[in-house]
């Protein structure tokens, strides 16, 4: 038998002829409030839930947000509870004991928690837990209660004009969603309810007694609220039929960074309570709000989860059940599709704008689609409480590993990273609840997914893996909100990971997460970017291909991105040859071009694909530092490269020396490319115009001789891309003698310039970069290599040009940094793992250099009274080059 089954009377047939007209309508403004009526400043009454409710409904309606419809089962309806006679359920039992002799159920619910000593204990913590929620589903609803709720549950139906809908009865205390404590999942919620009858009532009084399940008492008790302090109110809400639709929850920030230039969204199939708690790998998808905003409205990233199974509703003939819902596996041909078109996403990306403006603040929310009228409807909003307030820090971690390191451990799972942090523990397979009481502090927990009744557990836990979830799971939410790093949707570690196993949890090397064997050292490094010294005269800028890395390093103290590689976003997110993807016919292999096929499948033609990917890869790089410089080098595969890709073969040829050969801008104006080059175009056209993400810079690189500057430039033209226009800047990379040698003459070509280190040193010194046996011989700190930095320096200087360098030596060896600062270049590009070490030593460069000119401006210790010069501050290279940024 149900814990609430044991109601005190059956009320599905009560009649309240004896309450007089006058008498309910007193009780209806205490105990009941319609949406209409509420605002934020109702929380005492209402709850945290239901005040956002009404908030947005009066607020938000106006501005073509979608609220359903409800009512608010007041805090003063539980207080009201808590006054009625305490009558224990016969027979005598632990909960008659631990109530004594009570008389009041409120009076029951004192004496039953002043058991609880010690709340680890979990024991005691399930035993007053289970005996508090007993005391509450037994107690008697007053008639006067019950006549306000069925009044209200009427006049529901009638504004919903359908006797048949159900609704949402959803828990809301009155610390609930506040900016400081979420008591996210805490409490009871119940979907698909008949709105009338016993089911209503019971729904609402388990609602009542959720306030105190073992998680949302610890959590009281973690928070240090009192328990009494708390009450609980009940919302009641037409249901969005999501279960035939779509569902999820969105932040106005990403979760992972706090970078809060970003509205991130996440939905699956069926009712949204899978993306909650973590069942499904949901879709996902990145809107910018400036652009948004600015009317460039696109969206910036997306990620296809597999969404394996769907919540829908049970048939209840009955209709005493009152949480009619059930899983069912989502079909295969559904799964390769998004939950919602482009067009929904933004429109979502648009209310939770709103929503953030009107709060004032970073907002979690919830949102359902109606499958009966197609609309989207916004069920929930409450602060944001993790990612946010980890934003008021100025100290950054970081947490390292080598490569090496990495290298010689066996990787058991990989998964979503939530975090940055790295743990080791012994791992604990969690399976069942009554496991959880063997789990021991400092322990993995891995299981296929958490919910809130494993609150107790996550908060010993160093780390956590599950076989479920995305980012914005209760795994996830616990794990940012505890500080530990945890691997989410692994499929297989609870099959993979024995418990015992030591294992380290590391969600330090990207958006993916990795679960090694054994025990992995890594580093912790600690630094207060507040009192960061940085270079005044030198930009910092980053070297960033990795889209899904692009949110986190852009709150590094950087002045934007100097490299953004095309390269890793063909690899990693498209893998398929350009050409295959233009001419699928031409790969004789029929598996091949099956796969290419279905690696653009969605798309009315395969090269689509490769468009659409490149320009979301770049511009979620783009989105993430703007409005800072983001030089995006065009791509540069070498033959042998290319070949890996998947249909490349049969468009690339087998050359002896791809270093030296067909690559760079010889590739752009060929016959045999040309046409790929114009798919990198489009796809560039489509970042800076259609998403509007004018602060990318093209940079060609490999560039031989001016007389291919010009026919890539040309080429660039026609398809839409035409230097200057529009504030386009083009670049080249300074890589070759050549380019050095003939810098004026490339000068009338490009705007600016940025060297790469790597290949003009081997071009330099003659050695291939990639020999074994020659890597004594290739050094950028050559004198050559360094004659050679310097004139380009000085060349770009004489034809007021940028110049910056992307390449890996200042990043390498500090002491080419100090002289590319020496020398006046305007920018560096490093690695981000050396951004903040490079910050500071340029910044105490300048400031010795200061003082020891200093030092000779007033005659360096002579007695001849020399006069003090001020000198002219030099501009910052991004006046010029970017006008308005400093």
């Amino acid at each position: 038998m149900s814990l609430f089954s044991a109601s005190r009377r059956d009320t599905s047939h009560s009649s309240f002829s004896h309450l007089d007209a006058a008498s309910i309508s007193a009780a209806s403004k205490v105990y009941i409030r319609s949406f209409s009526e509420l605002s934020n400043s109702d929380v005492p009454l209402v709850g945290g839930k239901n005040a956002s409710l009404g908030e947005m409904y009066n607020s938000l309606t106006p501005l073509g947000i979608r609220i359903p419809h409800g009512f608010a089962v007041t805090a003063s309806a539980y207080q009201l509870l808590l006054q009625q006679p305490f009558e224990c359920a016969p027979p005598p039992n632990k909960t008659r004991m631990l109530a004594r002799d009570a008389e009041t159920v409120g009076d029951a619910i004192n004496n039953v928690m002043s058991h609880l000593v010690d709340v680890e204990d979990t024991a005691m913590l399930a035993d007053v837990g289970k005996a508090c929620r007993c005391i509450i589903a037994n107690a008697p609803i007053p008639e006067e209660l019950e006549a306000v709720i069925a009044l209200a549950s009427a006049e529901l139906r009638a504004k919903y004009g359908d006797t048949a809908i159900t609704v949402a009865v959803r828990s809301s205390a009155t610390a609930e969603d506040l900016p400081t404590a979420s008591f996210a999942g805490q409490h009871d919620s119940y979907l698909n309810v008949h709105p009338k009858g016993a089911a209503l009532l019971t729904a609402i009084r388990s609602c009542f007694a959720s306030l105190y399940t073992d998680r949302a008492i610890r959590y009281r008790i973690d928070r240090g609220f009192e328990h009494s302090q708390v009450l609980m109110s009940v919302g009641v809400m037409g249901m969005v039929r999501s279960d035939v639709a779509s569902a999820g929850v969105m932040f106005t920030m990403d979760t992972e960074s706090g970078h809060d230039g970003v509205v991130f969204i996440t939905g699956s199939y069926g009712l949204g309570e899978n993306v909650v708690q973590g069942a499904v790998d949901p879709d996902e998808w990145l809107v910018h709000k400036e652009m948004y905003n600015a009317g460039k409205r696109c969206v910036m990233n997306r990620h296809l989860g597999e969404k394996k199974i769907t919540m829908g509703y049970r048939k209840d003939a009955s209709g005493l059940n009152i949480n009619a819902v059930m899983n069912k596996p989502t079909p295969k041909e559904k799964r390769g599709h998004f939950c919602i078109t482009d067009e929904e996403v933004l429109e979502l990306g648009g209310f939770a704008i709103k929503i953030e403006q009107h709060y004032g603040r970073p907002m979690d929310i919830e949102w359902a689609k109606d499958g009966v009228d197609s609309k989207l409807w916004i069920v929930q909003a409450r602060p944001e409480t993790v990612a946010s307030q980890q934003l008021t820090s100025n100290v950054l971690e970081e947490y390292v590993v080598q490569k090496e390191d990495v290298a010689s451990r066996v990787q058991l799972v990989t998964g979503r990273a939530v975090g940055h942090r790295i743990a080791i523990g012994r791992a604990r397979i969690i399976t069942e609840l009554d496991e959880l009481p063997l789990f021991q502090s400092g322990e993995v927990l891995v299981a296929d997914m958490t919910t809130p009744d494993w609150g107790a557990v996550m908060k010993r836990a160093s780390a956590i893996v599950t076989n479920r979830g995305g980012r914005t799971c209760h795994a996830a939410i616990i794990s940012r909100e505890l500080g530990i790093p945890a691997v989410i949707g692994t499929d297989a570690a609870t099959t993979t990971i024995k418990t015992g196993d030591l294992i380290t949890v590391c969600c330090a090397e990207g958006d993916l997460g990795h679960v090694y064997a054994g025990e992995v050292p890594y580093q912790l490094i600690k630094t207060d970017l507040e009192h960061l010294a940085r270079p005044k005269k030198v930009s910092i800028f980053q070297n960033v291909g990795n889209p899904d890395l692009a949110l986190k390093f852009a709150l590094l103290p950087s002045d934007g991105v100097g490299l953004a590689r095309l390269e890793f976003i063909i690899q990693e997110a498209i893998g398929v040859h350009p050409m295959a993807l233009l001419h699928p016919e031409r790969i004789a292999d029929t598996k091949v071009r099956e796969a290419v096929l279905a690696r653009a499948s969605g798309f009315s033609h395969p090269s689509d694909f490769f468009v659409a990917k490149l320009a979301e890869g770049v511009g979620t790089i783009a989105g993430a530092f703007y409005p800072r410089p983001v030089v995006v080098r065009l791509s540069d595969f070498k033959t042998n490269e290319y070949r890996t890709l998947l249909g490349g073969e049969p468009f690339e040829a087998v050359e002896e020396n791809p270093m030296l050969g067909f690559r760079g801008a010889s590739r752009y104006t060929h016959p045999e490319f040309e046409e790929a080059f114009e798919l990198e175009i489009a796809a560039m056209k489509r970042v800076r115009e259609t998403m509007g993400f004018d602060n990318v810079i093209l940079m060609v690189p490999f560039c031989r001789s001016p007389q291919e500057a010009a026919a890539v430039l040309s080429k660039m033209e026609q398809g839409g891309l035409k230097r200057g226009e529009r504030g386009l800047k083009v670049y080249c990379m300074c890589e070759l003698p050549v380019n050095v040698l003939m810098i004026d003459e490339f000068s009338q070509y490009f705007d600016g310039f940025s060297i790469g280190s790597n290949d003009l040193t081997q071009l330099t010194l003659g050695v291939d970069r990639d020999s074994e046996k020659l890597q004594s011989a290739f050094d950028e700190r050559s004198p050559a290599v360094l004659r050679f930095l310097k004139m380009a320096i000085e060349g770009a200087k004489r034809n007021g040009r940028y110049i910056g360098i992307c390449g890996q030596a200042p990043s390498d060896f500090p002491e080419i940094a100090e002289f590319l600062s020496k020398q006046g270049i305007d920018s560096m590009s490093l690695n981000p793992d050396s951004v903040v070490s490079t910050n500071r030593k340029l910044a105490a460069l300048e400031e010795k250099s200061a003082t020891d000119l200093g030092l000779c401006e007033n005659g360096g210790g002579g007695g001849g009274g020399g006069t003090e010069k001020k000198r002219e501050q030099p501009k910052h290279f991004l006046s010029n080059v970017f006008p308005g940024a400093a």
